[in-house]
């Protein structure tokens, strides 16, 4: 089974990923990574490239082969923050994966991403219309949706055993 979190960049996907790959005894897998990985250069290098229309659609392609490798395993992968504006995404996610939002208020976005912007090409401005844009889209993609606010990352992750698996 693969464990997708989903949810706003500073959510705590890497964070939480990391935490609750370690307490299943699994792999853990950044889809950003596996995306750098894949282009041979960073995240904004792509972006500054290929624009988002051509990161978006190498994230797509990432994310449909890492959920074909790990249909039959277990492993927890943190998606990226727009993963789930991609069309397809979100259903590919709801039939293969089990897919947990990690749902955060602007504010406690905004606290956690302060001083944490670099190689975020889209950290900047409008951050609370790209919230609202993408809530209903990260909803839609989850099974579970779990309120991080005020939580640590190891509240969430035991919260994510009791409670999801």
């Amino acid at each position: 089974m693969l464990v997708a979190l989903t949810g706003f960049m500073g959510s705590g996907k890497s964070t939480v990923g990391a935490l609750l790959a370690d307490a299943l005894g699994c792999p853990f897998l950044d889809l950003d990574t596996l995306i750098e990985k894949k282009a041979g250069r960073s995240i904004p290098a792509i972006f500054e490239a290929d624009g988002e229309a051509g990161f978006r659609r190498l994230e797509k392609k990432v994310l449909e082969e890492t959920v074909r490798r790990y249909e039959e395993n277990t492993a927890v992968l943190a998606l990226g923050g727009g993963t789930v504006t991609v069309p397809g995404s979100a259903e590919l996610l709801q039939s293969k994966t089990l897919c947990i939002y990690l749902k955060a208020t602007l504010e406690t976005l905004e606290a956690r991403l302060e001083g944490h912007t670099a190689g975020r090409p889209l950290a900047t401005g409008h951050l609370a219309a790209r919230l609202a844009d993408r809530e209903p889209l990260y909803s839609a993609a989850a099974h579970i949706v779990l309120d991080t606010d005020g939580c640590t990352p190891e509240e969430i992750v035991d919260e994510i055993i009791i409670d999801c698996l």
